[in-house]
């Protein structure tokens, strides 16, 4: 089993890595680390200098986390996948044998959520697995 984040280096994202850290610890499980790097758009080559920069963005911001769940002496997994965040985090949460999702919110209200559709929002209507929702500072 594992423990599944959903990390992008924003302020909610940074709290749940921590929190997530320390799921993980407590059940002696090892995190995924887990970005969504769907490129916006489907057409020609702004689409894959897109999805290049994107995928460049996910392998900084993991390497930041991978760090962080080193000094806590907790084994992780990367997956950086071509896929909108909530669905990268269920198939990475299946492939891996999720025990809980985690993923940080932006401290928006439950309106916007459902209008806009946050991840939060998705993940809490599409996961089998419990889903952690860590707010911000």
């Amino acid at each position: 089993m594992s423990v599944v984040l959903g990390y992008d280096e924003s302020p909610g994202a940074e709290r749940a890595l921590r929190v997530a850290i320390e799921v993980a610890a407590a059940f002696g499980e090892p995190l995924v680390l887990v970005y969504g790097a769907a490129a916006p758009g489907v057409t020609g080559e702004e689409y894959r200098s897109h999805q290049e920069a994107i995928r460049q963005a996910g392998r900084s911001a993991l390497a930041h986390a991978v760090e962080a769940a080193d000094e806590a002496g907790v084994p992780s997994a990367v997956e950086i996948m071509d896929e909108k965040p909530a669905q990268a985090l269920l198939a990475a949460a299946e492939r891996h044998g999720g025990r809980v999702i985690v993923v940080g919110s932006w401290g928006d209200s439950p309106i916007r959520g459902a209008l806009l559709g946050s991840t939060p929002h998705k993940l809490l209507h599409l996961s089998h697995l419990p889903v952690l929702c860590v707010p911000t500072d």
